[in-house]
């Protein structure tokens, strides 16, 4: 960095500046790990987690955001600039960037789901968020439901003017529009330019994790982070196996995430614990039924195992959008592999040729696994086929079913 902390990216041939903003290690953990991520996030994400209010985590909250608000108006060269502000860790900076920018064309992205007016109730400072977040010009969310959502607290929480034909809200005589912007993925994706075969790939899966050829490979990536229904997954394939004996085996690569708070260094080891009980259960010693790996993988692994799997199984409780449901249609070129969906995932909306999974109903979500593996091939194709263009403009040549 140089004496005013801007990073020039990248350094061989600078394409943009990056502004860093330093906290304090008190700060940090009551801005992020505290008010980010023990109240906000267990509240939006409805995945039955208590969230955690504390007032101090709010005062860091609301030092960071200023912190936030003073670099941009430091960087800004014009009374009118352009600012794009990312998810619910800036909520209150719109209202900060309006108060000291007036002319400024500020756009906020809610990158998390909106819930429900009755569950963002929930929050202390509920009104300073939603007054926080209007402080844009637009307002995005991944989607219609959520862009409702947020009138419906709005118009509980906050005296203004809801104009919904137009999709906008007006208090203090400024107008905020809120819009759904559904997020995708790299077109085409930079990690299958060197990727080999789908045979290729699914024969180096096989022999990493010591997998006998006759063996139905299931997928799943993410950070293992509990609305993201890992352990729901597993439970799912322990239920299929307890009615069929199969050669199914699960890999689930769980990146750790924010593991010094409490709920997820749980979650880390309840995950670990259920696997070695469903291996026990179901497995011997030449196969385990659940392959567990708990660490980073890099984009061309996560695309090695896409191509590899006979399944992908994505089970969040809740999510925005999901990116791993389109990275996995991306990924396949061979028309091939089948797709299990939650219906509590933003992606849903979109890739309406995937099987549709309740992680909540265990038994259902083990029989989706086998209809999955049961699956014709022709019938992969078919799904393909009759792909929506909104699909096909995620990946043209991808196989969904």
């Amino acid at each position: 960095m140089d004496a005013h902390d801007r990073l020039h990216v990248p350094p061989s041939d600078p394409q943009y500046t990056l502004r860093r903003v330093w906290f304090t290690h008190e700060e940090e953990q009551g801005y992020y790990y505290g008010f980010s991520n023990e109240a906000l996030w267990p509240v939006c994400p409805v995945a039955f987690v208590r969230p955690t209010f504390r007032l101090s985590d709010w005062q860091h909250y609301v030092t960071v955001n200023k912190r936030f608000a003073d670099a941009v108006v430091e960087e800004t060269t014009r009374e009118d600039p352009l600012v794009l502000i990312q998810d619910s860790h800036l909520s209150l900076l719109p209202r900060m960037l309006r108060q000291r920018l007036p002319a400024a064309t500020i756009l906020a992205f809610w990158h998390i789901p909106w819930p429900n007016s009755e569950m963002f109730g929930v929050c202390p400072w509920r009104r300073e968020i939603i007054h926080g977040l209007l402080g844009s010009s637009i307002l995005g969310f991944q989607t219609q439901l959520h862009c409702n959502n947020f009138f419906d607290t709005v118009d509980r929480f906050v005296e203004s003017r809801i104009d919904r034909e137009r999709a906008s809200v007006v208090i203090a005589g400024r107008q905020t529009m809120v819009r759904p912007y559904p997020i995708s993925i790299e077109w085409p994706p930079s990690a299958l330019a060197a990727q080999a075969s789908v045979l290729e790939c699914r024969a180096a899966v096989r022999q990493h994790f010591g997998l006998a050829s006759h063996v139905k490979i299931a997928v799943g990536v993410e950070r293992l982070d509990y609305a993201k229904g890992i352990l729901e997954r597993m439970k799912a394939v322990d239920s299929l196996l307890n009615r069929r004996r199969g050669r199914l085996v699960l890999v689930q690569a769980a990146a750790p995430t924010r593991s010094k708070l409490a709920t997820y260094a749980m979650l880390q080891q309840d995950a670990a614990r259920l696997a070695e009980e469903i291996n026990a259960r179901h497995g011997d010693c030449a196969y385990k039924p659940i392959v567990l790996v708990q660490r980073h993988h890099e984009p061309c692994e996560v695309f090695e195992l896409l191509r590899a799997a006979d399944v992908c199984i994505v089970s969040s409780l809740h999510d925005g959008m999901n990116l791993v449901a389109k990275e996995f249609v991306a990924a396949r070129d061979d028309n091939q592999g089948v797709l299990l969906l939650s219906t509590f995932t933003g992606a849903s909306r979109e890739l309406t040729e995937a099987l549709p999974v309740n992680p909540h109903d265990t038994d259902a979500f083990g029989a989706a696994i086998e209809q999955a593996l049961l699956m014709p091939a022709d019938e992969q194709r078919m799904s393909c086929a009759s792909a929506t263009p909104a699909h096909q403009a995620v990946a043209p040549a991808a196989a969904l079913a």
